[in-house]
């Protein structure tokens, strides 16, 4: 066993007395390789529909977008977690990963391991939600629903109206899109 640790540490601590250095490279190249691409996999097996709903709350969350123009319409086009909840952007997809590990631990520790645990919670992880797209201008939404591709004359007036000043204001979505995918925490309906 003590001849295995000094081959082992002498193979870490002393490689280039016994392999050259394009092995070395070539060994690490190809590692890093196999390391970015397991890493890859990570956060697109995260991003599945089917990793969201693994928690039987997320799949109560599901339930309601069943409901919602999001899930059907006549478009054919049908929003998934991930397109919501998880940034395109590269640096903003791991902050925003990093925060949901928090979720994820709360779930595991029991905080909101149950649907009635989950609803004693559900205004404060919305508003978590509402003022990360009001600080990034809504830019999950804006994936689909870009102001510059928007037909305002096929809009009803009310619509067009709101529409064409929140445009130009290049107002956040979620100003007044709350509970447009899920139900709105009782502590924040409106009548």
């Amino acid at each position: 066993m003590k001849n295995m640790w000094i081959w082992l540490r002498n193979l870490f601590c002393k490689p280039a007395a016994k392999i050259g250095l394009g092995v070395l490279v070539t060994v690490g190249f190809i590692a890093g390789i196999l390391a970015w691409q397991g890493f890859n996999a990570g956060m697109a097996a995260t991003n599945t529909e089917e990793f969201c709903v693994s928690c039987h709350t997320m799949h109560q969350n599901q339930e309601e977008l069943k409901e919602t123009v999001h899930w059907s319409n006549r478009s054919g086009v049908r929003a998934q977690c991930s397109d919501c909840h998880v940034p395109h952007d590269f640096t903003d997809k791991m902050a925003r990963k990093i925060q949901a590990s928090v979720e994820v631990w709360s779930h595991l520790t029991g905080k909101i391991d149950t649907p009635e645990k989950f609803e004693a919670n559900r205004a404060r992880l919305a508003q978590n939600e509402w003022d990360r797209f009001k600080a990034n201008g809504s830019k999950e939404c804006r994936t689909c629903h870009d102001y510059n591709s928007m037909d305002f004359e096929k809009m009803r007036e009310t619509s067009r109206e709101a529409m064409r000043g929140a445009a130009e204001r290049n107002q956040s979505c979620v100003d007044c899109h709350q509970g447009i995918a899920h139900k709105k925490p009782a502590k924040n309906r409106h009548p």
